[in-house]
């Protein structure tokens, strides 16, 4: 259920640096490390340029994500933690996540980290399978991935999530059904799970393109994400968003608020930001970016959403949830039309819906179809 004000807000800040390009990464980031200095005293400078975005909201998640945050130094980390301390209203009991490689993770930087303030680690393990691990270009083996959480757990975080792909050629039923297995013997708080996809501009699309790599199996995939849902529910996992499961206490604030629409300042090139009315985007170039921070010019992009926009967006960010949308919202926030089309759908689909009072949200079944759901309810 979305609220109608919110008090808080968060705050991303975009690390663009790699030691290596995986396979099947589109994000945007850079293995050449010539420009990082600049590139951190630029977004410092968008950082503190930016602290009226959230005018009269508390901080209450900070999310380091990238590219790969954890090759920064303590120091490095430091100096945004400090200047966001510095210049906005911060809650004292503020979510603090940082993306790191599992290979990144000795006992002095988990240390560091801990000491930094970061009280959630979100570790891109990928996979347990070291032939696959390879393909995807990752820089660990499986041995690491493990060896990483139980160090993390003994230097004291007890907040930690895992990210895990599913989908690749690599994969059946049974193996799959071990990496959930070797997943949850982990005994981490949360794991988000995500199907391979095949972009263009990355290794994997352009082996595509010259047919060295299969597609993906939607419908095998299909029975991964079913079993995947069986297997954690089990385990005390709380599927609260299409990719997403975590333990009770334990699902992720910052994701959470991006889609119950709480505004949020991005920070780095490639970023966006959300005020609850606008939403704008960083350039998407490394050395622009830090030219227009330092030469005082404009560095985004930006749009005022429309009335269609911003219902189309709470579609598509509620039905991924197991808060779903609100009936009483869409029709006081948008209108009885909006409302009209949402229940003209739910009639001729029902078996993809639950509806509880005023609430709509997905069945399992309803979760396999949610883009297409969304888009076909899109005004």
């Amino acid at each position: 259920m979305r609220l109608f004000l919110f008090s808080v807000a968060g705050i991303y800040i975009h690390i663009p640096f790699c030691k290596q390009a995986c396979s099947y990464c589109d994000f945007h980031f850079t293995t050449n490390f010539s420009s990082s200095e600049k590139m951190l005293e630029a977004m410092l400078l968008e950082l503190e340029s930016r602290k009226g975005y959230l005018e009269r909201k508390n901080i209450s998640t900070i999310y380091f994500g990238g590219g790969t945050p954890s090759i920064l130094s303590s120091i490095q980390l430091e100096r945004f933690l400090n200047t966001i301390k510095k210049h906005f209203t911060c809650d004292n009991k503020m979510e603090i996540t940082i993306e790191c490689n599992p290979d990144d993770l000795s006992d002095k930087k988990l240390n560091e980290l801990k000491n930094t303030g970061f009280n959630r680690l979100s570790i891109g393990v990928q996979s347990f399978n070291d032939d696959e691990l390879k393909w995807m270009n990752r820089a660990h083996t499986e041995n690491d991935s493990v060896d990483s959480v139980k160090r993390a757990q003994d230097s004291g975080f007890n907040n930690i999530t895992i990210d895990l792909i599913y989908g690749s050629k690599f994969q059946t039923l049974a193996n799959w059904e071990q990496t959930l297995i070797k997943a949850a013997a982990l005994n981490i708080q949360h794991i988000s799970a995500y199907n391979l996809t095949i972009e263009d501009k990355t290794k994997l699309g352009v082996d595509f393109k010259r047919k060295v790599e299969p597609e993906v199996n939607d419908d095998f995939s299909a029975e991964q994400f079913k079993m995947m849902i069986e297997f954690l529910s089990k385990e005390n996992f709380i599927h609260y968003e299409i990719s997403n499961f975590g333990k009770e206490g334990f699902i992720s604030q910052h994701n959470s608020n991006y889609w119950k629409g709480v505004p949020y300042l991005g920070i780095g090139p490639s970023a966006h930001s959300y005020d609850g009315e606008n939403r704008q985007w960083n350039i998407s170039s490394n050395t622009a970016y830090i030219s227009k921070i330092n030469n005082n010019e404009i560095y985004f992009e930006k749009e005022i959403l429309s009335t269609d926009e911003k219902f189309n967006e709470y579609i598509l960010t509620g039905l991924r949830t197991i808060w779903g949308c609100d009936k009483n919202y869409i029709e006081n926030k948008f209108g009885f039309m909006y409302l009209q089309k949402l229940n003209s759908f739910i009639e001729s689909n029902q078996d993809s819906f639950h509806v509880n009072g005023s609430v709509v949200s997905l069945t399992d079944k309803g979760k396999l179809f949610a883009d297409y759901i969304s888009k076909q309810l899109f005004v």
